[in-house]
């Protein structure tokens, strides 16, 4: 497996600059703040409960996004310019070329979030514009990456036993973002053909991602059970496993939010249905699964795991399962399901501030920039 490249050579036209040297080992799991961050705004959007201040903190950190997500994506353009090598090793590598799926899932994010609470700063029309350009640019990505990463795991990584990881996820949930969000650009597509062939193209991406996701859950568990827990610095990634759960549940209720004014009457209270019937049973596994993953974690915890930048693993997805029990709670009209919505809001907060505050810690130390392997001070 690929952990490093070589030393990269100096440029014909001298030294290179500070900044690009800066980003070496800069990879695509950056992306991962991004999406945590994103989430925090997205999902306390549509609590079921009000708090005072609630809208306008969401909109402060719908707005931290924005500038991780830039951030993110010219040091990621320097990291391509300068460092070329070191890219091309990141995508030979099976522990990070799945990472690419954060990519789409940041800009989706953000999107989304630009929609749901940006525009009460930047106007409706703005918003609108700029999550369909988020919107199209990340499901690009996002269908890209679930047919590439796959491709290059068969045809150019060489995965030995036991090394099956819930980061391979990654890149084949990327596609689930999509048609979760998907939904709230319905509204403001022309009636008719228009917003029922998006509708079914949201739909058609669930499928696929939420069968790509049946075909590797049973491959990491197996992992988990035949070879022992986790690096303990890869524990957190278990949480990445709520991912499509948590997902799948949102997508299902916003498909149902939207049908009623786009699809035939019969269509839409199957797709109503849909959220509740697929939605519980689904949720309910996802908390068996984060019972788990926690029990794991503490564990971990317990022998010593360290910060690292997959401690971001404990956002994003935890914020699914947040949103889609947003949605059981508006379809079923129980209140266990606002109830829990909530405790998993403040769970995912607390989670986010803890990853920000040990990221930047990181990054002024430079600890977090530092090529693999190299010695940590405590």
């Amino acid at each position: 497996m690929v952990t490093a490249a070589q030393p990269h050579a100096l440029p014909a036209t001298g030294v290179p600059s500070v900044r690009a040297a800066a980003v070496r080992h800069l990879g695509p799991n950056w992306y991962a703040a991004v999406m945590g961050t994103a989430i925090v705004a997205n999902a306390g959007a549509t609590l079921p409960a009000g708090f005072p201040g609630l809208r306008t903190g969401c909109t402060v950190v719908w707005a931290l996004s924005c500038v991780a997500l830039v951030a993110v994506l010219a040091a990621r353009a320097l990291h391509w310019t300068h460092h070329r090598d070191q890219a091309r090793a990141h995508l030979l590598d099976p522990a990070v070329a799945p990472f690419y799926g954060c990519l789409s899932m940041a800009l989706l994010a953000v999107g989304a979030g630009t929609l749901l609470v940006g525009r009460d700063w930047i106007g409706l029309g703005a918003a609108v514009a700029v999550d369909t350009v988020l919107f199209v640019a990340g499901t690009a990505v996002g269908l890209a990456a679930a047919v590439a990463i796959p491709y290059l795991m068969v045809v150019r990584h060489r995965i030995e036993p036991g090394q099956a990881s819930p980061v391979w996820l990654l890149p084949v949930v990327a596609p689930m973002v999509s048609a979760a969000v998907g939904p709230l650009l319905v509204p403001h597509l022309p009636a008719g053909q228009w917003q029922e062939s998006f509708l079914f193209v949201c739909y058609a991406m669930f499928g696929l991602s939420l069968l790509a996701t049946l075909v590797m859950l049973p491959v990491i568990f197996a992992r988990l059970v035949t070879a022992g827990p986790l690096p303990l610095l890869l524990t957190p990634t278990l949480f990445l496993v709520l991912g499509p759960l948590g997902q799948s549940t949102t997508a299902a209720n916003k498909f149902a939010d939207v049908a009623g004014g786009v699809l035939p009457a019969s269509y839409a209270h199957g797709f109503t249905a849909f959220a509740v019937l697929y939605g519980v049973p689904v949720m309910g596994f996802a908390m068996l699964w984060l019972a788990f993953a926690l029990a794991m974690v503490v564990r971990a915890r317990r022998e010593g795991m360290g910060f690292a930048m997959t401690w971001w693993a404990f956002t994003f997805p935890v914020g699914t399962c947040v949103t889609g029990a947003e949605g059981l709670g508006k379809h079923t009209g129980l209140a266990v399901f606002d109830g829990l919505a909530l405790v998993l809001y403040a769970a995912l907060v607390a989670a986010w501030a803890v990853a920000s505050v040990r990221t930047i810690r990181g990054l002024l130390d430079g600890r977090l920039l530092a090529a693999p392997g190299t010695p940590r001070t405590p």
